[in-house]
């Protein structure tokens, strides 16, 4: 029976681009997000709420990398119809 050999250039050409641990365009946002913060309360308290958003976004970057792009994907392609309250998916049958 024979093995297959694991090579990590495969790997690094399926993930996103990284930048540590978490997806380029979530460190962008976080970013943002800080910004925000920091312009909104003119405070230091920013750089813990930073990194707490970061850390968040790592620890769901862990098993699927890709999980902030795939939920914005979806959000933005499938929005609510009118009989998801009842069914709690949507339904497109009257």
């Amino acid at each position: 029976m024979s093995t297959l050999n694991r090579t990590p250039l495969f790997r690094a050409l399926a993930q996103p681009q990284m930048f540590a641990g978490v997806t380029y365009s979530y460190f962008i946002i976080n970013a943002v997000v800080t910004t925000e913060i920091f312009l909104m309360t003119r405070s230091f308290w920013a750089v813990p709420a930073a990194l707490l958003i970061h850390g968040i976004g790592y620890m769901a970057s862990l098993k699927e990398p890709r999980i902030f792009d795939l939920w914005i994907m979806k959000v933005s392609r499938c929005g609510r119809t009118k009989t998801h309250g009842l069914w709690k998916c949507n339904s497109y049958r009257p």
